[in-house]
C-alpha cells in the first residue's frame, strides 16, 4: 500500500554533485522520520543522514559539511543533495521512512529498492 521510489543515481567523477529524491506514496497519513542509507559493495548498510518531522536534521561524520537531507511534507518527499562527491561514496543509496496510516499512534518502516550511486576517480 505504501511504495518508497528513489531517484536521482548516476555515475559522476570525483568532486561532482547529485541530488537523489524518494518520493513515499499510497495510503499515508503522516510521515515522522525520513532517511538515507547506503550499502557499499561487500559492506554493511549504513546510515547516511536523518531527517525528523520537525525537520532536525543528522548526519555521519564522513559526509558533514559535504550533504544536505531536506524534505518536502506537501509532497511527502525527502532529498539528499551531495556534494563534492568522493570515490568511497560509492554504494546503493536507500529511502527509509517511518510513517502512519492513521491517527492511531503506530508508525511502521518503509523501504525503498535503492538506487545506485557511482563515484569515479
Amino acid at each position: 500500500q505504501v511504495q518508497l521510489v528513489e531517484s536521482g543515481g548516476d555515475l559522476v567523477q570525483a568532486g561532482g554533485s547529485l541530488r537523489l529524491s524518494c518520493v513515499a506514496s499510497g495510503s499515508i497519513f503522516s510521515i515522522n522520520a525520513m532517511a538515507w542509507y547506503r550499502q557499499g559493495s561487500g559492506k554493511r548498510r549504513e546510515l547516511v543522514a536523518t531527517i525528523t518531522s520537525g525537520d532536525s536534521t543528522n548526519y555521519r561524520d564522513s559526509v558533514k559539511g559535504r550533504f544536505t537531507i531536506s524534505r518536502d511534507n506537501a509532497k511527502n518527499t525527502v532529498y539528499l543533495q551531495m556534494n563534492s562527491l568522493k570515490p568511497e561514496d560509492t554504494a546503493v543509496y536507500y529511502c527509509n521512512a517511518v510513517l502512519s496510516y492513521s491517527d492511531d499512534g503506530n508508525f511502521y518502516e518503509y523501504w525503498g529498492q535503492g538506487t545506485q550511486v557511482t563515484v569515479s576517480s
